[in-house]
């Protein structure tokens, strides 16, 4: 709970009841008495529409957009008994995540639903433990191309009745237009009804928006295969040349070390591929790309969204100016400018204690001041070089790539970290 909200808070510990589409008669008798305990009834137009007279309370529809008004309608409330609705698990990307932020697991009595993902996975016999789920809920559909690999399953949460066909469209054009769809609607209520098709076939108009989508994921013949390590095919990106190599990118990946939750800063994005893996090794990973070149700044953003990755931020502009009031970074990546007057101090004065910075060049000016850097700070330098095999006449050789040269280094837990401020000077 934020120190701004909690003289708003209310007084009584906040019910939140998961409702399915069987309604009131779903319910389990505990959580029919806080629903006609409660003086006060916040949820959606469709849930509240569920409940009987018996259920009194003065009934508040959810604003759009509904986060700002959650701290509003608690803190307007705050007296009377509350109690919010929520569709199916209130944890499981529901609403219960916010009041939760807002109040605390004290605030709260949690009465949960089976999930949608719940019922889903009991229709179709899929052990839950081994199925992704990608929720589109205001979210773009983009997101669910990481997820695409052959032979998975993954239920998809729908935003609403067109999702399945922005889904199967995807799907199609990014190769897997052979997987199998089937639309679950109104799953454990009187109107369940369930629907089939192949990607690439898809026909069927929009149903029920309350839906979820299982996908059996099947590769077509000339996809492209993607990973889920660092070095996917440098064709899978759409670059003019300035994009880091596939066995160098891996080796970049492997000195930044991405973990759950941290932030990248990478400058000189070029085609943002570095980001786009960083993001790709966990959902919640986070990523800005810096790109001081318009036309490569939105070639970053078509390559993100391709690669599933549709939440990097892309800031346009030189670094480091453009590097002023970003959140301080993890991990910072510098695959070009070196040179740039300040750069690497901004880089390493932003990065938090304990963060990794990585840099790579081909340029005997920027390899001298990596080597200065190197000594001053220490680290790990090192020279990447890669050749492939080529013909050569009626034979075969070695063609040698440019040789990269690599600093890392992990900043010392106690040195300071702050938000790039610009140049004070």
């Amino acid at each position: 709970m934020s120190a701004a909200l909690a003289p708003a808070a209310p007084l009584h510990p906040v019910s939140v009841v998961g409702i399915g589409a069987d309604g009131w008669p779903g319910l389990s008798g505990t959580a029919r008495e806080a629903l006609c305990a409660a003086e006060v009834l916040i949820g959606g137009a469709r849930q509240l529409d569920l409940l009987p007279p018996e259920c009194a309370g003065a009934r508040v529809g959810w604003p759009s957009p509904l986060r700002p008004a959650v701290p509003r309608l608690l803190a307007e409330h705050r007296e009377r008994r509350i109690a919010v609705l929520a569709s199916g698990d209130p944890m499981f990307y529901g609403i219960g995540r916010a009041l939760a932020e807002e109040l605390g697991p004290e605030g709260l009595h949690v009465l949960p639903h089976p999930s949608s993902v719940s019922y889903a996975c009991a229709r179709l016999g899929w052990p839950l433990e081994d199925t992704e789920v990608v929720t589109l809920v205001g979210r773009p559909a983009a997101r669910l191309a990481a997820s695409l690999h052959e032979g998975r399953r993954l239920l998809v949460l729908s935003a609403d009745a067109g999702t399945p066909a922005a889904v199967a469209a995807l799907l199609t054009s990014h190769g897997f237009g052979p997987s199998r769809l089937r639309v679950l609607e109104q799953l454990g209520g009187e109107g369940e009804r369930h629907v089939d098709g192949i990607a690439a076939e898809w026909a069927h108009p929009p149903g029920d928006r309350l839906n979820v989508i299982a996908i059996v994921c099947r590769a077509s013949a000339d996809a492209l295969r993607l990973g889920t390590v660092p070095g996917l095919p440098d064709e899978a990106y759409e670059h003019d040349g300035q994009l880091t190599k596939r066995h160098i990118r891996a080796a970049t990946l492997g000195a930044l070390a991405p973990a759950p939750g941290e932030l990248l800063w990478d400058v000189g994005g070029g085609s943002g591929s570095i980001a786009i893996e960083w993001l790709r090794a966990h959902p919640s990973c986070r990523a800005v790309s810096v790109e001081r070149d318009p036309v490569r700044a939105e070639r970053i953003t078509r390559n993100a969204d391709r690669l599933g990755v549709p939440a990097l931020r892309v800031v346009t502009g030189p670094a480091p100016a453009s590097l002023a009031g970003l959140e301080a970074p993890d991990a910072v990546f510098i695959g070009g400018g070196l040179t740039a007057p300040g750069l690497l101090d901004a880089c390493w004065e932003a990065l938090r204690p304990g963060g990794r910075l990585v840099a790579n060049t081909v340029t005997l000016e920027s390899e001298a001041l990596l080597a200065e850097r190197h000594k001053a700070h220490g680290g790990e330098l090192v020279r990447l070089a890669v050749a492939h095999a080529v013909p050569v006449g009626g034979f075969t050789g070695w063609r040698q790539a440019m040789p990269v040269t690599q600093w890392s280094v992990t900043k010392p837990s106690g040195s300071g970290a702050r938000s790039y401020k610009g140049d004070r000077s």
